[in-house]
């Protein structure tokens, strides 16, 4: 690998990476949740919508704060921060937007359709760029986003049904 090639991968590609990996996986939670625990395409869509902004502004920063790439190599932090937080930006959203559909089942279907091509596309990324295997890589990925979606969907499912008589 060229220098050209590892600064390209240091400085861009890994920071792109850590954000979408952290949009597409950590905003599931709080989407599917309040999708389960409602029924309501409206409030899973802000729960979304706010939850991508909010992890892209935290990721941003946490990414920019974290070094200031003299020492690693790593480059700009602004520069980092923006990718990483736009990154987790779009990773969150993009499975956010199938719920402006009003149809709950429709926007459900469409979101894990969704998620299940985000994580195929963070599959190839590490495979593309990090040399690692596709199957190795989307074994990874889909394990942790099983994990996350059992915890939002019983979480949703079970607290947010009120209690009869209650």
């Amino acid at each position: 690998m060229s220098e050209v090639e590892h600064t390209f991968l240091l400085q861009k590609v890994q920071p792109a990476m850590v954000g979408l990996v952290d949009g597409s996986l950590s905003t599931l939670a709080p989407i599917f949740s309040i999708a389960l625990a409602t029924h309501d395409t409206r409030y899973a869509f802000i729960a979304g919508l706010a939850t991508a902004l909010g992890a892209g502004i935290s990721m941003a920063f946490s990414e920019g704060l974290s070094d200031t790439g003299e020492l690693t190599g790593r480059g700009s932090p602004i520069v980092r921060g923006s990718i990483t937080g736009g990154g987790t930006f779009v990773g969150g959203i993009l499975h956010s937007l199938p719920f402006l559909i009003p149809q709950y089942h429709a926007a459900l279907l469409l979101a894990v359709a969704v998620v299940g091509c985000e994580l195929l596309l963070l599959a190839y990324f590490r495979y593309r760029f990090f040399q690692d295997t596709f199957v190795r890589a989307l074994g990874i990925v889909t394990f942790a986003g099983v994990i996350i979606a059992a915890i939002s969907a019983g979480l949703g499912s079970l607290l947010g049904s009120p209690s009869a008589g209650g």
